[in-house]
């Protein structure tokens, strides 16, 4: 069994409960890699260990950070490995375990006591070429002008769905439900759903609403003003401007991303508390 570990790199107390994972798996005889920028950030690694992500190839990779060091994560690796993340962000919605956990939950992952969450991911297509990360959350498409809007026409399956003035446009997976895509009035998805959500982003028209898609549509979008540069975003990690006559097309990615998890529980158990009377 080999593992990779990353860290979130502005924490130091992440980086050194990562050292610890580290050395705790060696001392147990597993090979480590330690991703490059974390062993810029903390030089205590051996420097043999470290690799780019790009380069990661490992049964598992131990993610010790939030959201965002995730999605980094998600966004370089080129094969579909499954991460353990240890919360050590500001939201940690990815993340399984809390950091007094990690290395219970190392225990229960080497004994096999574990299971994989597979959640879709989005592929995006500009001019007909895949340039850009796949989306674990969320492709955003918006104004590259603050304060101005830009006018969209999108598409299902080639049917056109609308028409909108709005400061951008939101397609997003169940697992991005919970943020970008929630913020703009979209709903919560539970995350077993094979579907996609579309939502505007303060449109000017009442009517235009979010709506829910089979994940294997697929979604095109065009900018009708062609005056008017765009901006691309994938997961709040990675952003590009467009011409404004860039063809943008959106569809299920062939590739899902993977979490270790303890518990197929998607919502906490209630448990009614009934006053007895005496």
């Amino acid at each position: 069994m080999k593992f990779g570990v990353v860290a979130r790199r502005d924490r130091t107390e992440a980086l050194k409960l990562a050292y610890r994972v580290y050395d705790f798996l060696k001392v147990s005889g597993y090979e480590v890699v330690v991703d490059e920028d974390t062993y810029r950030h903390l030089r205590e690694f051996d420097e043999e260990d470290v690799l780019p992500l790009e380069e990661f190839d490992v049964d598992f990779i131990v993610v010790i950070g939030g959201d965002g060091t995730i999605l980094r994560v998600e966004h370089k690796t080129r094969k579909e490995i499954p991460i353990l993340g240890v919360n050590m962000g500001t939201l940690g919605f990815l993340t399984e375990v809390e950091p007094h956990e990690t290395f219970f939950a190392l225990s229960k992952l080497i004994e096999g006591d574990y299971y994989i969450d597979e959640r879709i991911k989005l592929r995006t297509f500009l001019d007909g070429e895949n340039s850009v990360p796949d989306a674990l959350n969320e492709v955003a498409i918006l104004t590259g002008i603050p304060g101005k809007i830009i006018h969209l026409r999108y598409y299902v399956d080639g049917g056109l769905a609308d028409e909108i003035r709005a400061d951008g446009l939101i397609v997003s997976t169940p697992t991005g439900s919970t943020g970008y895509a929630m913020s703009a009035g979209g709903p919560f998805v539970d995350p077993r759903l094979n579907v996609v959500v579309i939502a505007p982003l303060a449109p000017i028209a009442l009517s235009s609403r979010p709506m829910i898609i089979p994940a294997e549509s697929v979604v095109d979008v065009r900018n009708v003003a062609t005056t008017r540069e765009i901006v691309l975003a994938i997961d709040g990690q990675f952003y590009t401007y467009l011409p404004p006559e860039t063809e943008i097309h959106i569809e299920k990615s062939p590739r899902k991303a993977k979490f270790v998890r303890f518990t197929r529980e998607i919502y906490p158990k209630y448990t009614m508390k009934i006053k007895k009377k005496f």
